[in-house]
This record gives structure tokens, sequence and C-alpha cells, in this order.
């Protein structure tokens, strides 16, 4: 069996023991999505139209929830995306329920430093900011000036001498 098709078995299990791939499969149902089989393990939901995210795609354990169609994600030209969405299909295998709040925190972190939920949200750039649809955005004032501050005092220290902190 090959290095991938051992990750994604892996991830696949995983999701499933830690209950993310139930709880995606049972969105999906609740919301009246359509459960098709994906590529490399995932399932996809199609269908979905509730308005809240207002993503086109989101991921729940190992289940990408679409508003679109299969078809439509599996398309080539969209394979960037797919692997995004993928990525965070393994990032659930890693966390398991811990992804829900690890991930918003960092989305209220990603939103204070640049007004966007995903451009400084860690998951999201793993994942791949840009394939995901998320700019990659400055950060705000006061946040580049923090940072700018604390770069200048970490450089006025003479060398070998230790941080305070």
């Amino acid at each position: 069996m090959a290095a991938r098709s051992r990750r994604h078995l892996a991830r696949t299990l995983l999701t499933a023991v830690n209950g993310t791939t139930g709880a995606g499969l049972l969105l999906a149902l609740v919301t009246g999505a359509r459960i098709r089989r994906g590529r490399d393990g995932v399932l996809i939901a199609e269908g979905y139209r509730r308005r809240i995210p207002p993503a086109t795609c989101f991921t729940v354990g190992s289940v990408i929830i679409t508003r679109r169609t299969a078809e439509w994600l599996l398309a080539d030209e969209r394979s960037a995306l797919l692997d995004h969405e993928t990525r965070h299909a393994g990032q659930y295998a890693v966390l398991g329920p811990l992804f829900w709040p690890a991930y918003w925190v960092l989305c209220g972190w990603s939103y204070a430093l640049t007004g966007s939920y995903g451009s400084r949200n860690f998951f999201e750039r793993h994942a791949g900011l840009h394939t995901g649809g998320y700019p990659e955005l400055p950060l705000r004032p006061w946040a580049a000036r923090f940072t700018r501050s604390a770069a200048t005092a970490s450089r006025s220290r003479p060398d070998g001498t230790p941080s305070p902190h």
C-alpha cells in the first residue's frame, strides 16, 4: 500500500473514531444534503442550503459539505479547492472535536489582526490560504505597530543577552 493511501486510510479512520465524520454526516442528513463518495477517502455532501456558513464549501471530519454538486467540486479546475478542504479533514484527524474551538479562536485572532477570518488563521494557512479563497491581507495598523515594536525590542538586545521573558 502506497504511503499516500495509508495517510488517507489513517485520516479516514481517525475522523471516524473521533466522531467528527459522524458529526459531518449528521449535519448533512439534518440539512438535506446528499452524500457522495469523493476522492482519497473523503465524502462530499452536496446541495447544502443553509445560510451559515456563507462559504461554498466547508469540512466537518472527512465530509466536505458544499452548496454545489459533487461533480462541481470534483472537476479538475477545482482540484486546488478540493485539496484545501481535504487538508482540513487531516486537521480534524489530528485534533478531533478540539478542531472546532481551536478553529474559531483562530478566526477571532485573524479577524482582530486583519479584518478577515481566514487571513491569519493557522488552519486556513496550512490548508492553503489562496486555494480556499482567502485573501492575504496586511495587518491592521495597531497590529503592525505592535509587531514592529516587538521586533525592534528583540533586535535592540546585545547578542547573547537573554530575553527578559
